[in-house]
């Protein structure tokens, strides 16, 4: 048996980039088999949970392929969120209600591959989860299986979606609840609006992120609340909470990936960058350059050139080649030949 297990463990590690170390796999502390996993270079519930009873603030940002993926776990990232600001940033909606579940698992596959460090969220597409808890536990359960997440998040507000989450949550899935501006929700709350504004909603705020708390979630987001509604949330909960435009005194913060890394022009709020977005870099502005030095270097033929043609053929192989040309009755391409041959040679 020993033999067997050695074996089997030996065969896990050297398959071990495919199945990625993600929380849900058994660690060493109650199982055999898998060795246990260093806690610096992956993520899970428990670190998250360590960083909050010190007081460090944890870190999240949107990722939806594997370049993206593989950026946050360079830089160290502890959360990465797969989330339907995809619907936005990458399909071009004006919101996040059109991305399908199916969407969603593409993205989320291809972040899955990428990061091999940070905690892996995935969202619940819009229609995928409200019609019943039955329907949230088979969406999220395809989230984890086929999606490589290790965790999902959804909107909070409605009773019946704090149900769902509990209903997840003891499904042995981990969610993070999110609460403040729900963007899935803009049809009842007549767009992009803040929340938490007046007394009755921030007390709604408060009220809906313990409710998330009651149900099993192990974090909630807070987006585009007032700072002072975001301290009282936090201050009262358990679990950390990560804002987005809720001030400086979340447990954490998140922000998406194009906005923080000035890629785009968000469709958030006419077209432009979310007001709670600081830029850290115009990265938009050198891929616009770029472009257009490309467009220019092809247009006056100074690109590729030389340099950038790199597979050579001898002058013995040109000169058969261009005879077998002139034999096929195709004499332009020979001179063609010849000619691109010489002036490379120069």
């Amino acid at each position: 048996m020993a033999a067997i297990l050695t074996k089997l463990s030996k065969s896990y590690t050297k398959h071990s980039n495919i199945f990625r170390y993600m929380s849900n796999v058994p660690e060493n502390t109650v199982y055999g088999g898998p060795t246990q996993q260093n806690p610096d270079k992956r993520v899970t519930l428990t670190s998250l949970r360590t960083k909050h009873r010190k007081g460090e603030a944890i870190t999240m940002v949107t990722a939806y392929d594997y370049p993206s993926a593989v950026h946050l776990d360079s830089a160290g990232i502890d959360i990465a969120l797969v989330g339907d600001s995809a619907s936005m940033v990458v399909h071009g909606h004006d919101t996040t209600l059109p991305i399908t579940l199916d969407e969603m698992l593409v993205h989320c596959r291809a972040v899955a591959r990428g990061a091999k460090r940070p905690l892996l969220v995935g969202d619940l597409a819009f229609g995928t989860y409200e019609s019943s808890s039955q329907q949230a536990v088979d969406t999220a359960v395809r989230v984890l299986k086929e999606g490589g997440m290790d965790a999902i998040k959804l909107e909070g507000g409605a009773p019946s979606r704090i149900s769902a989450a509990k209903h997840i949550v003891e499904a042995g899935i981990a969610v993070m609840g999110h609460v403040g501006l729900t963007p899935q929700a803009i049809s009842v709350l007549g767009g992009f609006r803040p929340q938490g504004r007046n007394v009755l909603s921030a007390v709604k705020v408060v009220e809906t992120a313990l409710a998330l708390q009651e149900a099993g979630c192990f974090s909630v987001v807070l987006e585009c609340v007032p700072a002072p509604v975001a301290a009282a949330a936090t201050s009262v909960l358990q679990i950390p909470t990560i804002g987005i435009g809720a001030g400086p005194f979340c447990s954490g913060q998140v922000l998406v990936y194009h906005d923080l890394l000035g890629m785009m022009q968000h469709p958030h709020h006419a077209k432009v960058t979310p007001k709670f977005c600081k830029q850290f870099a115009q990265i938009g502005e050198g891929i616009n350059k770029a472009l257009s030095d490309y467009k220019q270097e092809v247009e006056n033929r100074t690109f590729p050139g030389v340099v950038y043609s790199p597979y050579k053929i001898n002058p013995e192989e040109i000169d058969g080649f261009s005879k077998e040309l002139q034999k096929m009755g195709l004499d332009k391409a020979a001179v063609a030949a010849v000619q691109a041959a010489d002036n490379f040679e120069t």
